[in-house]
C-alpha cells in the first residue's frame, strides 16, 4: 500500500469517477485504475461500486475513506515539518472558505501575506456552506476551515467579529426603523441564504421560540439580494458579507437585541495541526479585524 494509492482513492471517491480523478492528477485512466485494483487486491475488498462511467463507495470504501484521508493527512504534516527544518519551502495546505466574508473579505488579505511568506507551499481553497466546511474538516478534506464560531468540537481561533440585520426591501413598512426584531421578521416571506451563516441564522429564531417563513432558499448571497430587492421577501444576513455598493432596492437594519457574529479559523486538533496551518492562523490573527 503506497500513499499514492491512498491518493487516487481519495480522489476517485471525492470526484466518484476514475476519469474524472486522472484528469485532475494529469495522470491516465489505466494508471488510476490500476492503482485502485492494486489497492483492492492487497486488502481483499471492493472498494467501489462501478456503475457505467460513474462509481460509489462500497460499504467497507466508504468506512476506510476517513483512515485513508487521516493518513494522506498525517503525511502531509510530515512532510511539512520535514519542510518546516528547511524554511518550509515545498508543501499543500488546503483551505475550507464560506460565503462573502471568508472568500471576499477575510482570505484574499492573508493569503496575500501567506505567499509573500512562503511562495513554495500550494494552497487549495474549496468553498461552500458553512455546515460542508465543518463537514470537510471533520473528513480531513481540508487543514483548516473558515467558521462561525463557537465550535466546540474543533481547535478554533478568533479573527473578526460584525453582526447580523436584517434585509429589508426599500419600500418595507419596517424599513423606517433603526431596529428589528426577529419577532417581526416572521411576518413576510424569508429568504434563507444556504452558503452563509444559514446555520445561525435558524438557530437565533429557535432560540427566540419563532419560525420564520421561509419561501426561499438561496444557494449564493446574491440571489438573497435579488429576491429581497424584488420585494419578494425579507431575510437576515451578515452585515460584512453585504457589498461595498449599495443596491437602492433594499436597506439593512440592526436586529434588536444586537447578534454579534464571530467568525474564526478551525483545525481539527491543533497538536496534529501542519506548520503550514499554523502559519496560516499565526498570519490571519496578526491581521485579525
Amino acid at each position: 500500500m503506497t500513499l499514492t494509492q491512498l491518493e487516487i482513492f481519495s480522489l476517485v471517491a471525492e470526484l466518484q469517477g476514475f476519469t474524472s480523478a486522472a484528469h485532475r492528477l494529469g495522470i491516465s485512466q489505466s494508471a488510476v485504475s490500476h492503482a485502485i485494483k492494486g489497492l483492492e487486491e492487497e486488502l481483499g475488498v471492493a472498494l467501489f461500486r462501478r456503475h457505467q462511467a460513474q462509481v460509489e463507495l462500497s460499504d467497507i470504501g466508504a468506512q476506510l475513506l476517513g483512515r485513508a484521508r487521516a493518513m494522506l493527512g498525517l503525511a502531509n504534516t510530515l512532510q511539512q515539518e520535514a519542510a518546516d527544518a528547511r524554511g518550509m519551502k515545498r508543501g499543500t495546505l488546503r483551505i475550507g472558505s464560506f460565503g462573502p466574508t471568508s472568500s471576499t473579505y477575510l482570505l484574499p488579505k492573508i493569503l496575500n501575506r501567506f505567499r509573500l511568506e512562503y511562495p513554495g507551499i500550494e494552497v487549495h481553497v474549496d468553498e461552500g456552506p458553512d455546515r460542508q466546511v465543518m463537514q470537510w474538516l471533520d473528513e480531513r478534506r481540508i487543514d483548516i476551515g473558515f467558521v462561525v464560531l463557537e465550535q466546540e468540537r474543533f481547535d478554533t481561533f478568533a479573527l473578526f467579529e460584525d453582526q447580523m440585520v436584517a434585509l429589508l426591501p426599500a419600500d418595507h413598512k419596517l424599513a423606517a426603523r433603526e431596529q428589528v426584531s426577529l419577532k417581526e421578521l416572521c411576518n413576510d416571506p424569508f429568504a434563507l441564504t444556504e452558503a452563509g451563516s444559514s446555520e445561525l441564522v435558524l438557530r437565533l429564531f429557535n432560540e427566540a421560540r419563532l419560525t420564520p417563513n421561509v419561501r426561499f432558499r438561496c444557494s449564493q448571497l446574491l440571489s438573497t439580494l435579488e429576491t429581497v430587492g424584488r420585494g419578494d421577501a425579507v431575510s437576515v444576513v451578515a452585515q460584512s458579507s453585504l457589498p461595498i455598493w449599495r443596491d437602492q432596492r433594499y436597506v439593512q437594519r440592526a436586529l434588536s437585541p444586537r447578534v454579534p457574529r464571530r467568525v474564526g479559523l478551525a483545525v481539527l486538533d491543533r497538536r496534529h495541526a501542519s506548520p503550514a496551518a499554523l502559519a496560516f492562523i499565526r498570519i490571519a490573527q496578526a491581521l485579525a479585524w
